[in-house]
Protein backbone atom coordinates (compact mmCIF):
# COMPACT_ATOMS: atom_id res chain seq x y z
CA UNK A 1 0.00 0.00 0.00
CA UNK A 2 1.50 3.35 -1.00
CA UNK A 3 2.06 6.21 1.38
CA UNK A 4 -0.49 8.32 -0.51
CA UNK A 5 -3.23 5.69 -0.05
CA UNK A 6 -2.43 5.27 3.64
CA UNK A 7 -2.59 9.05 4.11
CA UNK A 8 -5.94 9.17 2.28
CA UNK A 9 -7.43 6.36 4.38
CA UNK A 10 -6.28 7.97 7.62
CA UNK A 11 -7.79 11.29 6.57
CA UNK A 12 -11.06 9.61 5.65
CA UNK A 13 -11.19 7.84 9.02
CA UNK A 14 -10.59 11.09 10.88
CA UNK A 15 -13.29 12.84 8.86
CA UNK A 16 -15.77 10.06 9.59
CA UNK A 17 -15.01 10.27 13.30
CA UNK A 18 -15.40 14.04 13.28
CA UNK A 19 -18.75 13.90 11.52
CA UNK A 20 -20.15 10.84 13.31
CA UNK A 21 -23.70 11.35 14.50
CA UNK A 22 -24.36 10.66 18.18
CA UNK A 23 -26.60 7.64 18.59
CA UNK A 24 -28.68 9.02 21.46
CA UNK A 25 -32.32 9.49 20.59
CA UNK A 26 -33.44 10.74 24.00
CA UNK A 27 -31.88 14.00 25.12
CA UNK A 28 -29.10 13.50 27.64
CA UNK A 29 -30.20 14.45 31.13
CA UNK A 30 -28.54 17.45 32.73
CA UNK A 31 -30.15 16.49 36.03
CA UNK A 32 -33.82 16.27 35.03
CA UNK A 33 -35.54 12.94 35.79
CA UNK A 34 -38.19 11.16 33.75
CA UNK A 35 -41.50 11.58 35.58
CA UNK A 36 -42.89 8.26 34.37
CA UNK A 37 -40.07 6.10 35.73
CA UNK A 38 -38.70 7.85 38.83
CA UNK A 39 -39.38 6.19 42.21
CA UNK A 40 -42.31 7.37 44.32
CA UNK A 41 -39.90 8.59 47.01
CA UNK A 42 -38.25 10.84 44.44
CA UNK A 43 -41.64 12.11 43.23
CA UNK A 44 -42.59 12.95 46.83
CA UNK A 45 -39.38 14.96 47.21
CA UNK A 46 -40.19 17.27 44.29
CA UNK A 47 -41.05 20.93 45.03
CA UNK A 48 -44.63 21.46 46.21
CA UNK A 49 -45.37 17.73 46.42
CA UNK A 50 -47.09 16.00 49.31
CA UNK A 51 -47.05 12.26 50.01
CA UNK A 52 -50.73 12.06 48.97
CA UNK A 53 -50.16 13.82 45.65
CA UNK A 54 -47.07 11.73 44.96
CA UNK A 55 -49.05 8.55 45.55
CA UNK A 56 -51.84 9.75 43.25
CA UNK A 57 -49.31 10.68 40.54
CA UNK A 58 -47.62 7.28 40.64
CA UNK A 59 -50.99 5.51 40.49
CA UNK A 60 -51.90 7.56 37.40
CA UNK A 61 -48.66 6.83 35.50
CA UNK A 62 -47.58 6.59 32.77
CA UNK A 63 -48.52 10.01 31.47
CA UNK A 64 -48.69 10.16 27.68
CA UNK A 65 -47.59 13.80 27.57
CA UNK A 66 -46.39 16.67 29.70
CA UNK A 67 -49.72 18.44 29.17
CA UNK A 68 -51.53 15.43 30.63
CA UNK A 69 -49.24 15.52 33.67
CA UNK A 70 -49.66 19.27 33.99
CA UNK A 71 -53.44 19.02 33.98
CA UNK A 72 -53.30 16.29 36.63
CA UNK A 73 -50.98 18.25 38.91
CA UNK A 74 -53.22 21.33 38.68
CA UNK A 75 -56.23 19.14 39.47
CA UNK A 76 -54.44 18.09 42.65
CA UNK A 77 -54.26 21.70 43.83
CA UNK A 78 -50.79 22.70 42.65
CA UNK A 79 -50.42 26.14 41.09
CA UNK A 80 -48.86 26.67 37.63
CA UNK A 81 -45.83 28.14 39.39
CA UNK A 82 -45.45 25.04 41.57
CA UNK A 83 -45.78 22.79 38.54
CA UNK A 84 -43.12 24.82 36.72
CA UNK A 85 -40.76 24.35 39.67
CA UNK A 86 -41.30 20.59 39.39
CA UNK A 87 -40.48 20.60 35.67
CA UNK A 88 -37.03 21.97 36.39
CA UNK A 89 -36.36 18.64 38.11
CA UNK A 90 -38.69 16.08 36.48
CA UNK A 91 -40.55 16.00 33.18
CA UNK A 92 -42.39 13.89 30.61
CA UNK A 93 -40.20 14.10 27.50
CA UNK A 94 -41.76 15.74 24.45
CA UNK A 95 -41.53 14.26 20.95
CA UNK A 96 -39.59 16.80 18.90
CA UNK A 97 -41.46 15.79 15.75
CA UNK A 98 -45.01 15.98 17.09
CA UNK A 99 -45.00 18.16 20.21
CA UNK A 100 -47.73 20.79 20.30
CA UNK A 101 -47.23 24.43 21.24
CA UNK A 102 -48.87 23.67 24.60
CA UNK A 103 -46.30 20.95 25.28
CA UNK A 104 -43.30 23.00 24.16
CA UNK A 105 -44.20 26.00 26.34
CA UNK A 106 -43.98 23.77 29.44
CA UNK A 107 -40.30 23.00 28.73
CA UNK A 108 -38.28 25.14 31.16
CA UNK A 109 -36.42 27.81 29.21
CA UNK A 110 -38.22 27.13 25.92
CA UNK A 111 -40.53 30.13 25.78
CA UNK A 112 -42.42 31.40 22.74
CA UNK A 113 -39.31 31.30 20.59
CA UNK A 114 -38.94 27.53 20.80
CA UNK A 115 -42.66 27.14 20.11
CA UNK A 116 -41.64 28.39 16.67
CA UNK A 117 -38.17 26.89 16.29
CA UNK A 118 -38.87 23.28 17.38
CA UNK A 119 -41.50 22.78 14.63
CA UNK A 120 -39.51 24.82 12.09
CA UNK A 121 -36.82 22.16 11.62
CA UNK A 122 -39.01 19.07 11.53
CA UNK A 123 -38.45 16.27 10.87
CA UNK A 124 -35.75 16.01 13.52
CA UNK A 125 -33.52 13.00 12.88
CA UNK A 126 -30.50 13.41 15.17
CA UNK A 127 -29.30 15.46 18.10
CA UNK A 128 -26.42 16.67 15.95
CA UNK A 129 -29.10 18.43 13.90
CA UNK A 130 -30.74 19.77 17.08
CA UNK A 131 -27.42 21.06 18.43
CA UNK A 132 -26.71 22.80 15.14
CA UNK A 133 -30.09 24.42 14.54
CA UNK A 134 -31.12 25.35 18.08
CA UNK A 135 -27.57 26.11 19.14
CA UNK A 136 -27.33 29.02 16.71
CA UNK A 137 -30.11 30.77 18.66
CA UNK A 138 -29.18 30.05 22.28
CA UNK A 139 -25.69 28.55 22.35
CA UNK A 140 -24.50 25.04 23.31
CA UNK A 141 -25.18 25.17 27.06
CA UNK A 142 -28.79 26.27 26.74
CA UNK A 143 -29.30 23.85 23.84
CA UNK A 144 -28.16 20.92 26.00
CA UNK A 145 -30.58 22.00 28.74
CA UNK A 146 -33.46 22.10 26.25
CA UNK A 147 -32.52 18.74 24.70
CA UNK A 148 -32.91 16.88 28.00
CA UNK A 149 -36.67 17.48 27.87
CA UNK A 150 -37.04 15.95 24.42
CA UNK A 151 -36.77 12.80 22.36
CA UNK A 152 -36.55 11.86 18.70
CA UNK A 153 -38.56 8.66 18.09
CA UNK A 154 -36.41 5.67 17.18
CA UNK A 155 -37.36 2.62 15.14
CA UNK A 156 -38.24 -0.19 17.52
CA UNK A 157 -37.05 -2.80 15.04
CA UNK A 158 -33.65 -1.31 14.19
CA UNK A 159 -32.55 0.87 17.13
CA UNK A 160 -29.02 0.06 18.30
CA UNK A 161 -28.11 -0.93 21.83
CA UNK A 162 -26.72 2.59 22.34
CA UNK A 163 -30.03 4.11 21.21
CA UNK A 164 -32.04 1.80 23.44
CA UNK A 165 -29.92 2.62 26.47
CA UNK A 166 -30.93 6.30 26.21
CA UNK A 167 -34.54 5.42 27.07
CA UNK A 168 -35.32 6.43 30.68
CA UNK A 169 -35.25 3.41 32.98
CA UNK A 170 -33.37 1.25 30.47
CA UNK A 171 -30.82 -1.34 31.56
CA UNK A 172 -29.10 -4.13 29.66
CA UNK A 173 -31.75 -6.70 30.61
CA UNK A 174 -34.48 -4.44 29.21
CA UNK A 175 -32.47 -3.83 26.04
CA UNK A 176 -32.09 -7.57 25.46
CA UNK A 177 -35.80 -8.08 26.10
CA UNK A 178 -36.73 -5.45 23.51
CA UNK A 179 -34.37 -6.90 20.91
CA UNK A 180 -35.63 -10.44 21.54
CA UNK A 181 -39.20 -9.31 20.81
CA UNK A 182 -38.36 -8.09 17.29
CA UNK A 183 -39.82 -7.68 14.77
CA UNK A 184 -42.68 -5.58 16.12
CA UNK A 185 -45.71 -5.09 13.89
CA UNK A 186 -47.66 -2.62 16.00
CA UNK A 187 -47.29 -0.19 18.89
CA UNK A 188 -49.47 -2.51 20.98
CA UNK A 189 -47.03 -5.37 20.42
CA UNK A 190 -44.16 -3.16 21.51
CA UNK A 191 -45.98 -1.98 24.65
CA UNK A 192 -46.40 -5.58 25.80
CA UNK A 193 -42.64 -6.08 25.75
CA UNK A 194 -41.12 -2.67 26.41
CA UNK A 195 -43.76 -1.29 28.77
CA UNK A 196 -46.14 1.57 28.11
CA UNK A 197 -43.90 4.26 29.60
CA UNK A 198 -40.94 3.25 27.42
CA UNK A 199 -42.87 2.40 24.24
CA UNK A 200 -43.67 6.07 23.64
CA UNK A 201 -40.05 6.69 22.65
CA UNK A 202 -40.40 4.49 19.55
CA UNK A 203 -42.10 4.16 16.20
CA UNK A 204 -42.85 0.77 14.70
CA UNK A 205 -41.83 0.59 11.05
Amino acid sequence: MTKRIVTFLCAAALMAAATAVPSAQVGKSQGVADFNTMPETAVAALPGMTPAIAKAVVAKRPFASITELNAFLLSQGLTPEQAAAIYAKAFVHINLNTATADEIILVPGAGRRMQREFPEYRPWKTYAQFDREIGKYVGPEATAKLAQYTFIPMNANTASDADLMTVPGADQAWVEKVKKGRPYKSAADLEKVAGKAQARFFVVE
